[in-house]
């Protein structure tokens, strides 16, 4: 299974959501859940992942799937040195035992040219990077995503989940849609 994630920071809390989906072509997800976060660590430029990172961790607790790949939103490498994103941070957290790509919107100084996709008829790339799948197969993966626009469908949900409000802890939105 395939899980995209993402945050969303509110006053008082974190807002973590996540779409499990089983092929890169899928329109729908196969289940939904948001976690909320009551207490998240202030913002340090340069270190993201430290913010991030305990959430996307959360809601990792939650699911009993077994996961083979996890998109984040944001770099697993930064610039043309590789320095370690967010996702490299997760890769890491997790022993190395998941795939991570990430799909970030805006460039970071100095990232390749190599890591720019463009989709639909954007004529804005998304940038992706990855660990534990080679970048080329992860920009393939992100390509062949549901949708024509430049942010595949299931990354468009997961950013709606997480800014949804009334969120309680753990609360599973929708399992298991059908079985397939």
């Amino acid at each position: 299974m395939i899980l995209a994630v993402d945050v969303n920071y509110r006053e008082d809390e974190a807002v973590v959501g996540g779409v499990v989906f089983e092929k890169w072509s899928d329109k729908e997800s196969i289940r939904e859940i948001v976690v909320s976060i009551p207490e998240v660590k202030e913002y340090i430029p340069g270190r993201f992942y430290q913010r991030e990172l305990p959430c996307i961790k959360a809601l990792l607790k939650e699911l009993d799937t077994e996961i083979q790949c996890i998109i984040v939103d944001g770099y697993v490498y930064l610039g043309s040195d590789d320095a370690p994103g967010l996702g490299a941070h997760l890769f890491n957290a997790l022993e190395g035992s998941v795939a991570v790509i990430g799909v970030a919107k805006k460039p970071f100084k100095d990232t390749p040219k190599s890591a720019e996709l463009l989709r639909g008829k954007s004529k804005r790339p998304l940038y992706i990077t990855a660990q534990g799948v080679d970048g080329a197969v992860a920009k393939q993966y992100i390509a062949k995503m549901h949708g024509k626009n430049r942010i595949p469908t299931l990354l468009k949900r997961v950013d709606q989940l997480c800014k949804q409000r009334n969120t309680k802890p753990a609360c599973v939105l929708r399992a298991n849609r059908s079985a397939r």
